[in-house]
């Protein structure tokens, strides 16, 4: 049985004692083990979120997360913060070589670590905008929200393979 989406007023997200992610809706059943989903997650984080039940069903439409009151805005970020994890590249520090495949030494948001760039192609631009998503060997996406707020040395070995 398909349950219709919800306003976004209309509901409570929360986490129960095994740490799931639950949410009421209305004076309706609760949705065990929900997943928050971003719908553009590049071009519009903060708009077309989606609370998504177990069975793959939308149970909460959310079109702007600044239209949510602050204890379930908090609750939506930290869900959608547990399921997506791209790490903010901070630094530069060496890179192998200047053609591909290459490892790269950053320091990012989450610490030190190594990521391996296979082409060229796994360094994307995003249109109009000067951030860029690195996408590693491991399938994990570094994202650089402002390539020129960047060291300089930073930015040259960026330079390299744009």
């Amino acid at each position: 049985m398909n349950t219709p989406t919800t306003p976004m007023a209309d509901f409570h997200l929360h986490r129960d004692d095994q740490g799931r992610w639950v949410c009421r809706v209305a004076d309706g059943p609760a949705h065990v083990g929900v997943q928050v989903v971003r719908s553009f997650p590049l071009s519009a984080p903060d708009e077309a979120i989606s609370i998504v039940g177990p069975d793959g069903h939308e149970v909460v439409f959310v079109a702007r997360l600044d239209a949510l009151d602050e204890p379930q805005q908090a609750a939506v970020v930290q869900a959608l913060s547990e399921r997506e994890f791209s790490p903010v590249v901070l630094r530069i520090r060496e890179v192998s070589t200047f053609g591909t495949p290459s490892t790269w030494q950053v320091d990012t948001d989450r610490g030190p670590t190594e990521l391996v760039l296979k082409v060229e192609e796994d360094i994307r631009r995003l249109p109009g905008q000067r951030r860029l998503l690195i996408t590693s060997a491991h399938g994990v996406v570094f994202d650089i929200p402002d390539r020129n707020l960047l060291d300089r040395v930073s930015r040259r070995y960026l330079e390299r393979f744009l």
